[in-house]
Protein backbone atom coordinates (compact mmCIF):
# COMPACT_ATOMS: atom_id res chain seq x y z
CA UNK A 1 0.00 0.00 0.00
CA UNK A 2 1.08 3.78 -0.47
CA UNK A 3 1.20 6.28 1.44
CA UNK A 4 -2.11 7.83 1.14
CA UNK A 5 -3.76 3.87 1.81
CA UNK A 6 -1.78 3.63 4.86
CA UNK A 7 -2.73 7.35 6.17
CA UNK A 8 -6.49 6.67 5.64
CA UNK A 9 -6.39 3.21 7.52
CA UNK A 10 -4.08 4.87 10.14
CA UNK A 11 -6.58 7.75 10.68
CA UNK A 12 -9.26 5.35 10.76
CA UNK A 13 -7.86 2.84 13.33
CA UNK A 14 -7.52 6.19 15.52
CA UNK A 15 -10.62 7.44 14.85
CA UNK A 16 -12.80 4.56 15.55
CA UNK A 17 -10.83 4.13 18.57
CA UNK A 18 -10.71 7.28 20.50
CA UNK A 19 -14.83 7.17 19.29
CA UNK A 20 -15.63 4.25 21.54
CA UNK A 21 -14.90 6.60 24.37
CA UNK A 22 -16.92 9.39 23.31
CA UNK A 23 -20.47 8.57 23.34
CA UNK A 24 -20.06 6.99 26.77
CA UNK A 25 -18.04 9.81 28.63
CA UNK A 26 -20.53 12.04 26.72
CA UNK A 27 -23.54 10.02 28.38
CA UNK A 28 -22.43 8.72 30.86
CA UNK A 29 -21.28 12.46 32.61
CA UNK A 30 -24.99 13.41 32.77
CA UNK A 31 -26.10 10.20 34.90
CA UNK A 32 -23.24 11.57 37.36
CA UNK A 33 -25.12 14.75 37.44
CA UNK A 34 -28.29 13.21 37.58
CA UNK A 35 -27.59 11.07 40.53
CA UNK A 36 -25.64 13.58 42.69
CA UNK A 37 -28.24 16.10 41.99
CA UNK A 38 -30.60 13.61 43.25
CA UNK A 39 -28.35 13.08 46.13
CA UNK A 40 -28.45 17.14 47.09
CA UNK A 41 -32.31 17.64 46.45
CA UNK A 42 -33.10 13.96 48.73
CA UNK A 43 -30.14 13.46 51.08
CA UNK A 44 -30.54 9.94 50.18
CA UNK A 45 -27.23 7.91 50.37
CA UNK A 46 -27.91 5.63 47.60
CA UNK A 47 -27.85 8.07 44.77
CA UNK A 48 -24.69 9.67 46.24
CA UNK A 49 -23.19 5.70 46.13
CA UNK A 50 -24.54 5.82 42.30
CA UNK A 51 -22.63 9.11 42.08
CA UNK A 52 -19.24 8.03 42.96
CA UNK A 53 -19.68 4.10 41.17
CA UNK A 54 -20.54 5.69 37.73
CA UNK A 55 -17.88 8.67 38.59
CA UNK A 56 -15.31 6.31 38.62
CA UNK A 57 -16.38 5.03 35.24
CA UNK A 58 -17.06 8.19 33.30
CA UNK A 59 -12.94 9.50 34.44
CA UNK A 60 -11.87 6.29 33.11
CA UNK A 61 -13.16 7.00 29.83
CA UNK A 62 -12.68 10.80 29.52
CA UNK A 63 -9.00 10.00 30.39
CA UNK A 64 -8.42 7.55 27.51
CA UNK A 65 -10.73 9.87 25.31
CA UNK A 66 -8.53 12.53 25.39
CA UNK A 67 -5.41 10.72 25.63
CA UNK A 68 -6.72 8.84 21.65
CA UNK A 69 -8.20 12.62 20.82
CA UNK A 70 -4.78 14.14 20.84
CA UNK A 71 -3.32 11.62 18.48
CA UNK A 72 -5.52 12.55 16.02
CA UNK A 73 -5.03 16.34 16.21
CA UNK A 74 -1.12 15.08 15.08
CA UNK A 75 -2.09 13.29 11.64
CA UNK A 76 -3.59 16.62 10.30
CA UNK A 77 -0.19 17.89 10.33
CA UNK A 78 2.12 14.86 9.99
CA UNK A 79 -0.06 12.68 7.08
CA UNK A 80 -2.92 14.82 5.96
CA UNK A 81 -0.72 18.55 5.63
CA UNK A 82 -2.16 19.22 2.00
CA UNK A 83 -5.38 19.28 3.58
CA UNK A 84 -4.65 21.52 7.03
CA UNK A 85 -2.75 23.64 4.19
CA UNK A 86 -5.92 24.07 2.31
CA UNK A 87 -8.54 24.01 5.27
CA UNK A 88 -6.67 25.43 8.23
CA UNK A 89 -8.02 28.84 8.20
CA UNK A 90 -11.55 27.24 8.42
CA UNK A 91 -11.03 24.05 9.94
CA UNK A 92 -8.88 25.40 12.32
CA UNK A 93 -11.03 28.05 13.73
CA UNK A 94 -13.98 24.84 15.74
CA UNK A 95 -11.23 23.28 16.71
CA UNK A 96 -9.55 26.36 18.17
CA UNK A 97 -12.98 27.13 20.04
CA UNK A 98 -12.72 23.65 21.15
CA UNK A 99 -9.73 23.97 22.71
CA UNK A 100 -9.57 27.00 24.66
CA UNK A 101 -12.97 27.24 25.48
CA UNK A 102 -14.76 23.98 26.03
CA UNK A 103 -12.17 21.44 27.15
CA UNK A 104 -10.76 24.39 29.00
CA UNK A 105 -14.19 24.32 30.82
CA UNK A 106 -14.93 21.00 31.11
CA UNK A 107 -11.29 20.22 32.19
CA UNK A 108 -10.86 22.57 35.30
CA UNK A 109 -14.41 21.97 36.53
CA UNK A 110 -13.73 18.24 36.42
CA UNK A 111 -10.69 19.06 38.23
CA UNK A 112 -12.61 20.85 40.85
CA UNK A 113 -14.81 18.06 41.18
CA UNK A 114 -12.52 15.15 41.65
CA UNK A 115 -10.21 17.33 44.36
CA UNK A 116 -13.48 19.35 45.54
CA UNK A 117 -15.00 16.63 47.52
CA UNK A 118 -14.32 17.42 50.79
CA UNK A 119 -13.21 20.92 50.55
CA UNK A 120 -16.14 22.53 48.42
CA UNK A 121 -19.76 23.62 49.81
CA UNK A 122 -22.21 20.91 48.94
CA UNK A 123 -24.21 22.67 46.29
CA UNK A 124 -20.87 24.40 44.63
CA UNK A 125 -19.75 21.25 43.90
CA UNK A 126 -22.65 20.01 42.11
CA UNK A 127 -22.55 22.93 40.49
CA UNK A 128 -18.75 21.63 39.27
CA UNK A 129 -19.92 18.66 38.02
CA UNK A 130 -22.96 20.34 36.12
CA UNK A 131 -20.34 23.00 34.29
CA UNK A 132 -18.17 19.95 33.36
CA UNK A 133 -21.02 18.21 31.94
CA UNK A 134 -22.09 21.76 29.97
CA UNK A 135 -18.39 21.99 28.88
CA UNK A 136 -18.21 18.19 26.99
CA UNK A 137 -21.55 18.71 25.17
CA UNK A 138 -19.89 22.71 23.77
CA UNK A 139 -16.76 20.38 22.85
CA UNK A 140 -19.10 18.32 21.07
CA UNK A 141 -20.67 20.62 19.11
CA UNK A 142 -17.55 22.44 17.91
CA UNK A 143 -15.91 19.20 16.83
CA UNK A 144 -19.28 18.22 15.22
CA UNK A 145 -19.52 21.65 13.89
CA UNK A 146 -15.88 21.15 12.02
CA UNK A 147 -16.79 17.99 11.10
CA UNK A 148 -20.14 18.99 9.57
CA UNK A 149 -18.03 21.58 7.47
CA UNK A 150 -16.56 18.83 5.63
CA UNK A 151 -19.76 17.52 4.71
CA UNK A 152 -21.07 20.59 3.73
CA UNK A 153 -18.42 23.34 3.05
CA UNK A 154 -20.17 26.90 3.61
CA UNK A 155 -18.87 30.18 5.15
CA UNK A 156 -15.63 30.27 3.21
CA UNK A 157 -13.87 31.57 -0.02
CA UNK A 158 -10.75 30.46 -1.87
CA UNK A 159 -7.92 32.58 -2.29
CA UNK A 160 -6.99 32.52 -5.93
CA UNK A 161 -3.18 33.29 -5.46
CA UNK A 162 -2.51 30.85 -2.16
CA UNK A 163 -5.11 28.36 -3.12
CA UNK A 164 -6.81 27.97 0.56
CA UNK A 165 -10.19 28.14 2.01
CA UNK A 166 -10.59 31.58 3.67
CA UNK A 167 -13.12 31.71 6.70
CA UNK A 168 -15.51 34.64 6.09
CA UNK A 169 -18.35 33.52 8.42
CA UNK A 170 -17.84 31.56 11.31
CA UNK A 171 -21.92 31.68 11.96
CA UNK A 172 -22.55 29.69 8.77
CA UNK A 173 -19.88 27.10 9.72
CA UNK A 174 -21.08 26.91 13.53
CA UNK A 175 -24.51 26.85 12.52
CA UNK A 176 -25.84 25.37 9.67
CA UNK A 177 -28.28 22.76 9.63
CA UNK A 178 -25.99 20.08 9.19
CA UNK A 179 -23.98 20.94 12.19
CA UNK A 180 -27.15 21.33 14.61
CA UNK A 181 -28.80 18.44 13.08
CA UNK A 182 -25.39 16.10 13.64
CA UNK A 183 -25.31 17.57 17.25
CA UNK A 184 -28.78 16.54 18.22
CA UNK A 185 -28.55 13.09 16.62
CA UNK A 186 -25.12 12.94 17.95
CA UNK A 187 -25.47 13.25 21.46
CA UNK A 188 -28.94 11.42 21.43
CA UNK A 189 -27.07 8.33 20.46
CA UNK A 190 -24.30 9.03 22.74
CA UNK A 191 -27.41 9.24 25.94
CA UNK A 192 -28.71 5.81 24.30
CA UNK A 193 -24.92 4.33 24.73
CA UNK A 194 -24.39 4.87 28.41
CA UNK A 195 -28.30 4.35 29.07
CA UNK A 196 -27.50 0.98 27.83
CA UNK A 197 -24.26 0.81 29.81
CA UNK A 198 -25.96 1.83 33.36
CA UNK A 199 -28.55 -0.65 32.17
CA UNK A 200 -26.65 -2.97 31.83
CA UNK A 201 -24.30 -2.76 34.94
CA UNK A 202 -27.52 -2.22 37.20
CA UNK A 203 -29.25 -5.37 35.94
CA UNK A 204 -25.67 -7.54 36.73
CA UNK A 205 -25.86 -6.27 40.08
CA UNK A 206 -29.47 -6.85 40.62
CA UNK A 207 -28.83 -10.61 39.22
CA UNK A 208 -26.05 -11.16 41.14
CA UNK A 209 -28.74 -9.84 44.07
CA UNK A 210 -25.81 -7.32 45.41
CA UNK A 211 -26.53 -4.10 46.17
CA UNK A 212 -30.17 -4.14 45.10
CA UNK A 213 -31.58 -1.12 46.75
CA UNK A 214 -28.51 0.84 45.06
CA UNK A 215 -28.52 -0.26 41.64
CA UNK A 216 -32.09 -0.66 40.94
CA UNK A 217 -32.91 3.04 40.25
CA UNK A 218 -30.21 2.61 37.84
CA UNK A 219 -31.11 -0.02 35.91
CA UNK A 220 -34.62 1.77 35.61
CA UNK A 221 -33.10 5.25 34.91
CA UNK A 222 -30.79 3.87 31.82
CA UNK A 223 -33.85 1.93 30.12
CA UNK A 224 -35.93 5.18 30.25
CA UNK A 225 -33.11 7.02 28.95
CA UNK A 226 -32.37 4.66 26.19
CA UNK A 227 -36.52 5.04 25.44
CA UNK A 228 -35.98 8.77 25.45
CA UNK A 229 -32.91 8.61 23.42
CA UNK A 230 -34.14 6.20 20.64
CA UNK A 231 -36.80 8.76 20.30
CA UNK A 232 -34.75 11.79 19.64
CA UNK A 233 -32.19 9.55 17.80
CA UNK A 234 -34.97 8.08 15.29
CA UNK A 235 -36.17 12.09 14.80
CA UNK A 236 -32.91 13.47 14.14
CA UNK A 237 -31.95 11.10 12.40
CA UNK A 238 -35.05 11.28 9.64
CA UNK A 239 -33.91 15.13 9.43
CA UNK A 240 -30.19 14.23 8.85
CA UNK A 241 -31.15 11.55 6.03
CA UNK A 242 -33.11 14.54 4.55
CA UNK A 243 -30.33 17.04 4.53
CA UNK A 244 -27.83 14.23 3.62
CA UNK A 245 -30.21 13.92 0.18
CA UNK A 246 -29.76 17.66 0.05
CA UNK A 247 -26.36 18.36 0.13
CA UNK A 248 -24.50 14.41 -0.30
CA UNK A 249 -27.04 12.61 -2.45
CA UNK A 250 -24.48 9.95 -3.41
CA UNK A 251 -24.66 8.77 0.09
CA UNK A 252 -28.05 7.90 0.62
CA UNK A 253 -27.65 6.17 -2.81
CA UNK A 254 -24.91 4.15 -2.05
CA UNK A 255 -26.77 3.26 1.71
CA UNK A 256 -29.38 1.99 -0.34
CA UNK A 257 -26.71 0.29 -3.19
CA UNK A 258 -29.50 2.06 -5.26
CA UNK A 259 -27.90 2.16 -8.93
CA UNK A 260 -30.72 3.54 -10.84
CA UNK A 261 -33.00 6.30 -10.53
CA UNK A 262 -36.53 5.26 -8.74
CA UNK A 263 -39.62 6.28 -7.74
CA UNK A 264 -40.88 5.07 -4.37
CA UNK A 265 -37.73 3.25 -3.56
CA UNK A 266 -37.92 0.44 -1.13
CA UNK A 267 -34.86 -0.03 1.71
CA UNK A 268 -33.59 -3.70 1.70
CA UNK A 269 -33.51 -4.65 5.08
CA UNK A 270 -31.04 -7.62 4.06
CA UNK A 271 -30.22 -8.36 0.55
CA UNK A 272 -27.48 -10.89 -0.70
CA UNK A 273 -24.95 -10.83 -3.74
CA UNK A 274 -23.02 -8.12 -4.47
CA UNK A 275 -23.72 -4.47 -3.59
CA UNK A 276 -20.92 -3.09 -4.60
CA UNK A 277 -22.04 -4.22 -8.14
CA UNK A 278 -25.41 -4.54 -9.86
CA UNK A 279 -26.56 -8.06 -8.55
CA UNK A 280 -27.51 -8.07 -5.37
CA UNK A 281 -31.05 -9.25 -4.06
CA UNK A 282 -33.01 -7.67 -1.89
CA UNK A 283 -34.71 -10.86 0.59
CA UNK A 284 -36.40 -8.30 2.84
CA UNK A 285 -37.54 -4.95 1.86
CA UNK A 286 -40.01 -1.98 3.10
CA UNK A 287 -41.76 -0.53 -0.18
CA UNK A 288 -40.96 3.28 -0.28
CA UNK A 289 -39.30 3.79 3.25
CA UNK A 290 -35.91 4.76 1.05
CA UNK A 291 -38.20 7.31 -0.44
CA UNK A 292 -39.39 8.57 2.52
CA UNK A 293 -36.27 8.91 4.68
CA UNK A 294 -34.95 11.02 1.55
CA UNK A 295 -37.61 12.75 0.60
CA UNK A 296 -40.47 12.79 3.18
CA UNK A 297 -42.88 10.73 0.68
CA UNK A 298 -43.19 7.48 -0.16
CA UNK A 299 -43.76 7.67 -4.00
CA UNK A 300 -40.73 10.43 -3.86
CA UNK A 301 -37.90 10.50 -6.39
CA UNK A 302 -34.37 9.31 -5.58
CA UNK A 303 -31.22 9.56 -7.33
CA UNK A 304 -29.33 6.37 -7.87
CA UNK A 305 -25.36 6.00 -8.10
CA UNK A 306 -25.59 5.84 -12.47
CA UNK A 307 -27.26 9.09 -12.42
CA UNK A 308 -25.17 11.03 -9.83
CA UNK A 309 -21.39 8.95 -10.94
CA UNK A 310 -22.58 10.73 -14.87
CA UNK A 311 -23.61 14.16 -13.31
CA UNK A 312 -20.88 14.60 -11.21
CA UNK A 313 -18.02 13.60 -13.79
CA UNK A 314 -20.11 16.42 -15.78
CA UNK A 315 -19.42 18.95 -12.57
CA UNK A 316 -15.96 17.49 -11.15
CA UNK A 317 -14.12 15.59 -14.24
CA UNK A 318 -13.10 12.42 -14.55
CA UNK A 319 -13.41 10.00 -11.91
CA UNK A 320 -15.30 7.63 -9.39
CA UNK A 321 -17.68 9.47 -7.42
CA UNK A 322 -19.05 6.89 -5.42
CA UNK A 323 -17.98 5.23 -2.00
CA UNK A 324 -17.25 2.02 -1.18
CA UNK A 325 -21.45 0.73 -1.32
CA UNK A 326 -20.78 -2.52 0.94
CA UNK A 327 -19.30 0.05 4.03
CA UNK A 328 -22.06 2.39 3.48
CA UNK A 329 -25.02 -0.21 2.71
CA UNK A 330 -24.20 -2.37 6.15
CA UNK A 331 -23.39 0.50 8.23
CA UNK A 332 -26.32 2.20 7.65
CA UNK A 333 -28.09 -0.84 8.34
CA UNK A 334 -25.90 -1.63 11.42
CA UNK A 335 -26.21 1.97 12.92
CA UNK A 336 -30.47 1.45 12.79
CA UNK A 337 -31.01 -1.72 13.70
CA UNK A 338 -27.96 -1.50 16.89
CA UNK A 339 -30.34 0.91 17.83
CA UNK A 340 -33.27 -0.47 17.74
CA UNK A 341 -32.34 -3.58 19.62
CA UNK A 342 -31.12 -1.66 22.68
CA UNK A 343 -34.73 -0.09 22.90
CA UNK A 344 -36.30 -3.50 22.72
CA UNK A 345 -34.29 -4.42 25.41
CA UNK A 346 -35.15 -1.18 27.49
CA UNK A 347 -38.71 -2.09 27.15
CA UNK A 348 -37.56 -5.65 28.07
CA UNK A 349 -35.81 -4.57 31.15
CA UNK A 350 -38.34 -2.20 32.65
CA UNK A 351 -41.02 -5.16 32.55
CA UNK A 352 -39.13 -7.51 33.92
CA UNK A 353 -37.84 -5.14 36.74
CA UNK A 354 -41.29 -3.57 37.30
CA UNK A 355 -42.03 -3.00 40.99
CA UNK A 356 -39.69 -5.08 43.12
CA UNK A 357 -39.20 -8.28 40.64
CA UNK A 358 -35.62 -9.61 39.27
CA UNK A 359 -35.71 -11.80 36.21
CA UNK A 360 -33.92 -14.61 36.97
CA UNK A 361 -32.39 -17.12 34.59
CA UNK A 362 -29.44 -16.92 32.68
CA UNK A 363 -30.91 -15.51 29.29
CA UNK A 364 -31.30 -12.22 30.79
CA UNK A 365 -28.12 -12.10 32.27
CA UNK A 366 -26.56 -13.13 28.90
CA UNK A 367 -28.24 -10.25 27.26
CA UNK A 368 -27.77 -7.91 29.70
CA UNK A 369 -23.63 -8.36 29.72
CA UNK A 370 -23.85 -7.87 26.24
CA UNK A 371 -26.47 -4.88 25.11
CA UNK A 372 -24.32 -2.29 26.01
CA UNK A 373 -21.85 -3.19 22.95
CA UNK A 374 -24.97 -3.05 20.46
CA UNK A 375 -25.01 0.60 20.50
CA UNK A 376 -21.03 1.33 21.00
CA UNK A 377 -20.96 -0.57 17.91
CA UNK A 378 -24.29 1.18 15.89
CA UNK A 379 -22.94 4.39 16.84
CA UNK A 380 -19.34 4.06 15.62
CA UNK A 381 -21.19 2.15 12.60
CA UNK A 382 -22.93 4.78 12.17
CA UNK A 383 -19.76 7.55 11.85
CA UNK A 384 -18.17 5.01 9.48
CA UNK A 385 -21.25 5.55 7.18
CA UNK A 386 -20.64 9.18 7.47
CA UNK A 387 -17.40 9.39 6.98
CA UNK A 388 -16.78 6.73 4.05
CA UNK A 389 -20.15 8.15 2.38
CA UNK A 390 -18.74 10.91 1.71
CA UNK A 391 -15.33 9.54 -0.24
CA UNK A 392 -13.89 10.14 -2.51
CA UNK A 393 -14.17 13.68 -0.85
CA UNK A 394 -12.57 14.97 2.25
CA UNK A 395 -14.08 18.29 1.90
CA UNK A 396 -17.64 17.63 0.27
CA UNK A 397 -17.05 19.03 -3.63
CA UNK A 398 -13.30 20.96 -2.67
CA UNK A 399 -11.14 18.63 -2.11
CA UNK A 400 -10.56 15.02 -2.54
CA UNK A 401 -8.81 13.01 -0.26
CA UNK A 402 -6.00 11.70 -2.45
CA UNK A 403 -5.21 15.72 -3.02
CA UNK A 404 -5.18 15.78 0.69
CA UNK A 405 -1.69 13.34 1.87
CA UNK A 406 1.01 14.94 3.27
CA UNK A 407 3.47 14.66 -0.26
CA UNK A 408 6.79 13.89 1.20
CA UNK A 409 5.69 11.29 3.96
CA UNK A 410 7.07 7.92 2.40
CA UNK A 411 5.15 5.00 3.07
CA UNK A 412 7.51 3.06 5.54
CA UNK A 413 6.79 6.36 7.92
CA UNK A 414 3.58 5.58 7.92
CA UNK A 415 3.97 2.27 8.36
CA UNK A 416 5.95 3.08 11.62
CA UNK A 417 3.34 5.37 12.75
CA UNK A 418 0.43 2.98 12.02
CA UNK A 419 1.90 0.06 14.27
CA UNK A 420 3.29 1.76 16.80
CA UNK A 421 0.04 3.65 17.51
CA UNK A 422 -2.35 0.40 16.62
CA UNK A 423 0.19 -1.51 20.13
CA UNK A 424 0.08 2.01 22.38
CA UNK A 425 -3.55 1.60 21.25
CA UNK A 426 -3.78 -2.24 22.32
CA UNK A 427 -2.43 -1.46 25.27
CA UNK A 428 -4.53 1.01 26.71
CA UNK A 429 -7.06 -1.56 25.67
CA UNK A 430 -5.91 -3.54 27.94
CA UNK A 431 -5.78 -1.09 30.63
CA UNK A 432 -9.19 0.41 29.92
CA UNK A 433 -11.00 -3.24 30.23
CA UNK A 434 -9.02 -4.39 33.48
CA UNK A 435 -10.15 -1.02 35.62
CA UNK A 436 -13.33 -1.04 34.02
CA UNK A 437 -13.83 -4.53 35.23
CA UNK A 438 -12.24 -3.96 38.75
CA UNK A 439 -14.30 -1.11 39.72
CA UNK A 440 -17.89 -2.48 38.14
CA UNK A 441 -16.96 -6.00 39.96
CA UNK A 442 -16.43 -3.82 43.30
CA UNK A 443 -19.51 -1.97 43.22
CA UNK A 444 -20.58 1.16 45.10
CA UNK A 445 -18.74 2.24 48.08
CA UNK A 446 -20.38 0.89 51.00
CA UNK A 447 -18.52 3.26 53.46
CA UNK A 448 -20.08 6.26 52.15
CA UNK A 449 -20.06 8.79 55.38
CA UNK A 450 -21.16 11.82 55.46
CA UNK A 451 -20.60 15.15 57.34
CA UNK A 452 -22.81 17.62 58.23
CA UNK A 453 -23.22 21.07 56.16
CA UNK A 454 -23.05 23.97 57.96
CA UNK A 455 -22.94 27.43 57.08
CA UNK A 456 -21.64 29.57 59.96
CA UNK A 457 -22.08 33.38 59.65
CA UNK A 458 -18.57 33.72 59.91
CA UNK A 459 -18.16 31.93 55.81
CA UNK A 460 -16.65 29.09 57.49
CA UNK A 461 -17.77 25.60 56.90
CA UNK A 462 -17.61 22.04 57.88
CA UNK A 463 -16.31 19.37 55.82
CA UNK A 464 -19.37 18.09 53.97
CA UNK A 465 -18.28 14.16 53.48
CA UNK A 466 -15.29 12.34 52.98
CA UNK A 467 -12.66 12.64 49.73
CA UNK A 468 -13.81 10.74 46.73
Amino acid sequence: MGALDLARWQFAITTVYHFLFVPLTLGTVWFVVGFQTAWVRTGKVKYLQLTKFFGKLFLINFALGVVTGIVQEFQFGMNWSEYSRYVGDVFGAPLAMEGLLAFFLESTFLGLWIFGWDRLPKKLHLATIWAAAVGTLLSAFFILAANAWMQHPVGYDVNPETGRAVLNDIGAVLFQNTSLIAFFHTISASFLVAGAGVAAIGAYFLMKDRQVEIFRPAVKAGAWVILAAAIVVSVTGDMDAKIMVQQQPMKMAAAEALYNTTDSAPFSILSVGDVAGTTATPVIEVPGLTSFMATGSFDGNVQGINDLQAEYTAKYGPGNYAPYVPVTYWGFRLMIGLGMLAALYALWALWRFRGDRRPKGKGFAIVSSLIVLGPLLGISAGWIFTEMGRQPWIVFGAQKTADAVSPLVTPLEVWISLIGFTLVYAALAVVELKLILKYIKAGAPEDVEEHPFDDSQDGSTKPLYFAY
